[in-house]
């Protein structure tokens, strides 16, 4: 079975702007695709997890996103790095009006997608690492059994939008950029994790 980073997408691999609304938006965190290509080179399986709410909301569509994705690809690519996958959840319990507003297993902190690509990537989460900028990415991790990192290079953990919930432990790791949760992924393997 294969070894996976999870990756979240806006704050962690491209620039926090809230709702991504235009592909002009779309901009690599400085580090991001050198990051992930290390991660390839390293034999990790990586793969995207993103919350895209604003479809529910009516802020986008689903071609939108996937035209997104799509660039996101193309940028990566021009660095040398590559995704084995990339997941989404459209929806959001309460906000909207749309097919799509509606209590979901895959919005995260959810484990809908990291199961959905364990199947498909033959991926044994539990020696595998979820990297995100929000506590709903840590609660992933812990809830899915992978290792959780916290980024800071999009939301901060004490922004009044990401409060963290008592019942979250602390990440296995704190790091400031994705290039740093990186580094630190690639020691836990040298140290046997």
């Amino acid at each position: 079975m294969n070894r996976a980073v999870f990756f979240d997408r806006d704050g962690t691999i491209n620039v926090e702007v809230g709702y991504l609304r235009e592909l002009k938006q779309l901009v690599l965190i400085p580090g991001a695709g050198a990051a992930i290509r290390r991660l390839n080179e390293a034999g990790f399986k990586v793969v995207l997890v993103t919350n895209q709410s604003g479809i529910a909301r009516g802020y986008f569509t689903e071609d939108f996103v996937q035209e997104t994705h799509t660039l996101l690809k193309r940028m990566l690519q021009t660095e040398g790095a590559r995704l084995d996958g990339i997941y989404y959840c459209p929806h959001h319990p309460q906000s909207g009006n749309t097919r799509y507003t509606r209590e979901c297993e895959c919005r995260k902190p959810g484990t809908g997608m990291v199961e959905q690509a364990a199947r498909e990537l033959d991926i044994d989460v539990k020696r595998s690492f979820v990297v995100g900028d929000k506590w709903i990415d840590v609660e992933l991790g812990q809830r899915a059994g992978a290792a959780a990192i916290l980024v800071k290079s999009g939301f901060s953990p004490d922004d009044p939008g990401n409060v963290r919930p008592g019942r979250i432990r602390e990440p296995d790791c704190i790091a400031h950029t994705i290039a740093e949760a990186a580094d630190w992924i690639l020691e836990q393997v040298k140290s046997g994790r």
